[in-house]
């Protein structure tokens, strides 16, 4: 309870608080010693136990406060640790124990004229005052307990609905992968498997009659292979899993070690490419490696496919915690022309971004188009 929980500090200034009072009543009766001096400071003190030990700080205050009211008479200022500590047995569902201590520690009073009054009517006046005052301390720590404890149950609640939020949504999520799977397999994998046969067909075909087979028919068969092995890939990761990371890494190799496989790919489709690498390669991050690939394979296809008869640049730069990937063609791109966003500019930046780094896209000055990103080789942040 929050009760429980409060820092020990707080005990000890409430302690202290009240022993200064008590001390100031008992001090200011004859009689009064350092005996009741001690007994009020060792009653006061009994306080700071009370989150951990409640029922011996309520015995500890009782025993001391009624020493004291029995010597010196100090009146109701007395009661107040025992009434405090009556409050945390309450709260700690001793209700029993509080009882009990407060009918002896009022009882034990009234034997011994707790009051200080002379006469019996002064006397009850200041006793039912005090049995007032005890009632208030347990009602008050009764109804605190339960409100904490609704409040606590309150908190379970909503936390267990946001548990079932959650589950729903990832269930509801876990549905819709599967789903994209499905689409995906009766579309792109027979589409794709088609090409990759019809390919196959016209190469043999084309060998066979002793012709020589066209680069772009060849380009076109490795390509369909590659599509359908990484389609696969995804398809697996979609109904196994879903998740981002492993999505990511549906494609396994699908990183900057088969960079030269995807510019060689690019040539034999009828694309210029050169590739240059300055730096000494690090062990990279596996998101890392990914997407400088996915960037590499997006651009060059984008040049293929708006940049008819240019040349592609690709440069692979390691620098001290961060890898820049370059991809420049000298196509007729208006250098005043905004890109176009497209589907394929739009997962680079969401790459990019995600990894914490910077993406540029954009015509360049002396014509054509360059792609810039720099990623942190701290990987995904």
């Amino acid at each position: 309870m929050r009760f429980m929980e409060r820092p020990l500090a707080q005990d000890g200034l409430l302690a202290a608080a009240l022993a200064v009072v008590v001390s100031i009543f008992v001090l200011g009766k004859p009689g009064a010693g350092a005996p009741d001096l001690a007994g009020v400071l060792a009653g006061s003190a009994a306080l700071v136990a009370m989150r951990r030990a409640p029922l011996v700080s309520l015995l500890v205050s009782t025993v001391c406060m009624l020493a004291v009211a029995a010597h010196v008479h100090p009146g109701p200022a007395v009661a107040y640790p025992v009434m405090i500590a009556v409050f945390a047995a309450v709260w700690a569902g001793r209700p029993l124990a509080g009882a009990l201590t407060a009918v002896v520690f009022l009882g034990a009073g009234l034997a011994v004229n707790l009051p200080g009054a002379d006469d019996a009517a002064q006397n009850l006046e200041s006793m039912s005052l005090l049995v007032g005052w005890f009632v208030a301390a347990g009602v008050a720590a009764t109804v605190t307990r339960h409100r904490q404890a609704y409040l606590e149950e309150a908190e379970r609640r909503a936390a267990e609905a946001e548990r079932t939020r959650e589950e729903a949504a990832r269930r509801r999520a876990g549905e819709e992968r599967l789903r994209i799977a499905r689409e995906l397999h009766d579309s792109l994998t027979h589409s794709i498997s088609i090409i990759k046969v019809q390919a196959g067909v016209a190469v043999h075909v084309a060998r066979r009659r002793g012709e020589d087979v066209p680069p772009a028919l060849l380009a076109i068969q490795d390509a369909s292979g590659d599509a359908m092995r990484e389609l696969r890939a995804t398809l697996e990761v979609l109904r196994d899993s879903g998740d981002a990371d492993d999505l990511d890494g549906a494609a396994p190799g699908s990183g900057l070690d088969r960079l030269g496989e995807l510019v060689e790919r690019a040539r034999s489709a009828g694309l210029a490419a050169t590739v240059t690498v300055s730096g000494d390669r690090p062990e990279l991050p596996p998101e890392v490696d990914r997407a400088a690939y996915r960037i590499v394979q997006e651009a060059l296809t984008n040049v293929s496919r708006h940049a008819g008869g240019a040349a592609a640049d690709v440069r692979i730069a390691y620098a001290d915690g961060e890898l820049v990937v370059q991809v420049d063609d000298d196509g007729k791109a208006d250098p005043d022309a905004p890109p176009v966003p497209g589907t394929g500019l739009l997962g680079m930046r969401e790459r990019v971004a995600a990894l914490g780094g910077r993406l540029r896209a954009e015509p360049r000055p002396g014509g054509g188009f360059t792609v810039r990103a720099e990623l942190p080789l701290g990987g995904r942040p």
